[in-house]
């Protein structure tokens, strides 16, 4: 248990890679876990940083650079160099000084090209959900602004006052979709970039478009990652209401025991379940990003358990439940919205 334990400390110190600043506090982490006189560890410069004193800094030297030219082990006395593998490429070079066997010193080099992998796979997965997110901002619809622009200038002269709030709106409504700070969001500010979109859509609809809110207040610092429910809304708008001749879209919230659980419904057409399916796995077609775009985000974030559900049928409308834990270590948010 103790070696596991320290497997996991190594792992944790080298999430920023053999030059970030973690490396010296693995180096010492391996160099107790052997119980040996000196530990190196570095990249493919060469330059290593230590836990302990090696006894011969020269001959060190020339044990480092014969592992980065052949890719393959090289000792001198009780000093081993061994290779450090990441994807099965050279990635660094660890040292080991002191009384081991070649299978410790070996086993300690496979411990910190794992913990590399586990990083890389880490950031791929950081750099993935910052694409996802940027391609769900572009999807904002220009026929959406087109038309809240067009209407906001009909009321210029004839009530500058009802301008003035829905130019508000909008700016809440861009500001939100476009927010570049921090990760996450709340669900209470979520929604008043919801509540500004809705105002801008029942300028724009008219009676067509008949919407009812109700989210219980014990939900509203939930956090939640950026664009979670704002798209479910648009979703619902555009697909179920603005297509056809109107209709009803209903936005539910509450809490279930340790979980938030919202619901976004409309009366409209619905749609096929077996397409919905192939959008959520993203085979859907180009412009579909919205579903799986947030349902993927969730996933990473919280886990495979929790996602989005669709429930839908032709001519039945659609309803997408969106469940996620109240709670969740490392994921926060200010709860204060300005607007």
């Amino acid at each position: 248990m103790a070696a596991l334990a320290a497997a996991r400390r190594v792992a944790a110190e080298l999430r920023g890679g053999l030059d970030g600043p973690g490396v010296a506090a693995a180096a010492r982490e391996l160099r107790r876990l052997l119980d040996v006189r000196a530990v190196g560890l570095g990249g493919l410069r060469g330059e290593l940083v230590w836990s302990g004193q090696p006894s011969d800094v020269a001959a060190v030297d020339g044990l480092v650079d014969r592992v980065l030219r052949t890719d393959a082990r090289a000792a001198r006395g009780e000093v081993v160099a061994l290779p450090v593998h990441a994807r099965d490429e050279l990635v660094g070079v660890l040292v080991v000084e002191g009384e081991q066997t070649t299978a410790q010193a070996r086993e300690a080099a496979a411990w910190v090209g794992e913990a590399l992998d586990r990083a890389r796979l880490e950031a791929s997965a950081g750099v993935a959900e910052q694409a996802e997110l940027r391609a769900l901002r572009a999807e904002i619809s220009p026929h959406f602004v087109y038309n809240s622009l067009t209407v906001i200038a009909s009321f210029v002269r004839t009530d500058p006052e009802r301008a003035r709030e829905l130019m508000l709106d909008f700016a809440a409504y861009t500001r939100h979709s476009l927010a570049r700070h921090g990760d996450y969001t709340t669900v209470a500010g979520e929604f008043a970039a919801i509540e500004a979109y809705l105002a801008l859509a029942r300028a724009v609809l008219g009676e067509r478009l008949v919407v009812q809110v109700r989210i219980a207040p014990e939900i509203l610092p939930v956090a939640l990652p950026y664009l979670a429910l704002q798209p479910l809304v648009e979703n619902a708008v555009r697909h179920g209401v603005e297509l056809g001749s109107g209709g009803l879209v209903q936005v539910t919230g509450e809490a279930q025991g340790s979980e938030c659980v919202i619901s976004v419904e409309d009366d409209g057409p619905g749609m096929d379940p077996g397409y919905v399916a192939d959008v959520l796995a993203g085979r859907g077609r180009p412009g579909s990003l919205g579903l799986v775009n947030v349902d993927r985000r969730l996933r990473t974030v919280f886990g495979p358990g929790y996602g989005l559900v669709v429930e839908t049928a032709a001519d039945a409308g659609t309803k997408v439940v969106l469940r996620v834990p109240r709670f969740q270590p490392g994921v926060s948010a200010e709860w204060a919205v300005n607007r």
